[in-house]
């Protein structure tokens, strides 16, 4: 403890013995850095906030009719343009930033100067928000030494980034419109050419030319697999009406009934020949089981059958001829299955007809495509070739019309405000200067004066050493230190050494107020050194 004591006194012996060292460095560096920062010119800063939402109401209501833009893409456009070279350029003219300037070198300067005081920051309207992509804040900002002009050239930003955004916007839809109309006027030249050689073709090809039936070869083989069909069709129906015919021959028209006549003197009840026949075929049938063929009974009823039969057939044949007959048949009624048979055979008859019909058409069809069977496929092939052409034109026509009506729509939209800017802060700068930081600097100048003032002194104690009493000397050479020879004041010293207290405590207090003034009053003795300079 005695030790770190002696090395603190010896550093403070060191530091009073060239205490004006100290006070003339803390001095001079003080006073030329406080003239140094007094003579920084002040920059006043200009600050612009406007708001850009791109979610407006219209943006829902077009879609699908309008262009979709990326006007965030625009605004960063526009963001990096308003700090080009031509735009500042622009900005320094017409806020005469330039009034002085008379040489490219110089504008080349302030240009670049511009480039690095602007500040244009885009930041999150609002945290946490899902459309942060869609809504912005943009904070335009720049410093220059009169607050007037700063205010100028924030403003003159602010209006080159609202009206840059929508006159690009609009300047894009007009070159959009006007190559749009270009392309569509030749498009429609080239579809009336297109659909004069398509009408015309048509006129001079009638009756080769492909249709809802298909081209020639589709509607040969069409032609020819309904031939097919109608001539299998025509020999099933055939093969039916030589069914039913045999079957109608077979059958019988007529077949036994019951009838009653009525005299003068009563009724009775006779049996016509049909249910004679009968009766004898039963009979036949009995004796059959029980004689042979050759049974006198047998052959007596096959003789008396087949005269029935024959006067039957003779019958039916008067009646047929609408003759009354000799009324051997007294009671007949239509055969129900003979009628079918008739009704089933008179249809046949006229699918038969039908059929034959169809037969002939597609001969006749197929006869006149086989006399084009030469030229059809190069009509057909030319026909579609036009009727291409004519498609693809169309089809685009069409497309570019579409868009050009989009284009309009959204045109027509910008112009209505799809894009919503609202200016959050106007152009305004703070009546103090944001630059230098003159308290700030005059503290530190004091800081570094007092730390120069005190390195002055005590650097020659490093360099030289002295040492300022026996135990010291004797620390550090190792030697007994035998004895030591006083200094002998006069009786007014004291009062020597008590005045150069007191004028160095006036030089250091003087100086820390000097500070302390300068720190509170700093911008005011700027202005009025400044001015003394001017």
């Amino acid at each position: 403890m005695n030790e770190v004591f002696a090395t603190v006194y010896g550093y403070a012996r060191a530091l009073w013995r060239r205490r004006w060292w100290a006070v003339a460095v803390a001095w001079s560096v003080c006073g030329l850095a406080w003239v140094i920062v007094l003579l920084l010119p002040e920059r006043y800063e200009a600050k612009a906030s406007v708001y850009v939402d791109t979610r407006t109401a219209l943006r829902p209501v077009l879609e699908g009719i309008a262009i979709q833009q990326d006007f965030q893409a625009q605004l960063s456009l526009v963001r990096e343009a308003l700090l080009s070279r031509p735009q500042l350029e622009a900005v320094a003219t017409k806020t005469k930033l330039n009034a002085e300037i008379t040489d490219a070198a110089g504008m080349e300067a302030l240009v670049s100067a511009l480039q690095k005081q602007i500040t244009v920051v885009a930041t999150a309207a609002a945290a946490g928000s899902s459309n942060t992509q869609q809504e912005a804040l943009y904070t335009i900002s720049y410093q220059h030494p009169n607050r007037d002009k700063s205010v100028e050239v924030v403003r003159t930003l602010l209006d080159n980034f609202v009206e840059g955004t929508l006159s690009g916007n609009r300047s894009g839809a007009d070159e959009a419109q006007n190559f749009l109309g270009s392309e569509i006027r030749e498009l429609e030249k080239r579809l009336a050419d297109a659909e004069a050689r398509l009408a015309d073709f048509k006129k001079h090809n009638v009756g080769m030319l492909p249709g809802e039936r298909g081209d020639y070869f589709s509607r040969l083989e069409t032609e020819m697999n309904g031939l097919q069909q109608s001539e299998t069709n025509l020999a099933i129906a055939l093969s039916r009406r030589e069914e039913l015919q045999r079957q109608l021959a077979v059958a019988r028209q007529y077949v036994p009934g019951t009838s009653t006549t009525s005299g003068s003197g009563g009724a009775g009840v006779g049996s016509d020949l049909s249910a004679r026949i009968q009766e004898s075929e039963a009979r036949l049938e009995e004796h059959l089981l029980r004689f042979t063929e050759k049974h006198p009974e047998v052959v007596a009823l096959r003789r008396t059958i087949a005269e029935l039969k024959e006067r039957e057939a003779k019958e039916l044949a008067e009646l047929a001829q609408g003759r009354p007959g000799s009324g051997a048949i007294r009671s007949l009624s239509v055969n129900p299955v003979y009628q079918s048979i008739q009704v089933q055979l008179n249809q046949v008859e006229v699918e038969l007809a039908s059929l034959r019909g169809a037969v002939a058409q597609h001969r006749k069809e197929m006869a006149g495509l086989r006399t084009y069977v030469d030229s059809a496929p190069e009509v057909e092939q030319e026909f579609s070739r036009l009727n291409r052409d004519y498609s693809v034109i169309k089809a685009q026509y069409e497309t570019l019309v579409g868009r050009l009506e989009k284009a309009r729509v959204t045109d027509n939209a910008t112009q209505s405000g799809i894009v919503r800017f609202e200016v959050i802060e106007p152009p305004r700068a703070g009546m103090a200067p944001v630059w230098p930081k003159r308290s700030l600097f005059i503290a530190m100048a004091l800081f570094f004066g007092i730390g120069g003032g005190i390195v002055a002194a005590l650097l020659p104690h490093f360099l030289w050493p002295t040492f300022g009493d026996m135990e010291s000397l004797s620390r550090l050479t190792g030697l007994p230190v035998l004895g030591a020879v006083s200094l002998l004041r006069r009786p007014d010293a004291a009062i020597q050494v008590r005045q150069q207290v007191v004028f160095f405590a006036a030089a250091c207090l003087g100086l820390v107020v000097v500070g302390v003034a300068l720190v509170v009053f700093g911008n005011a003795g700027a202005r009025a050194l400044q001015s003394l300079l001017v």
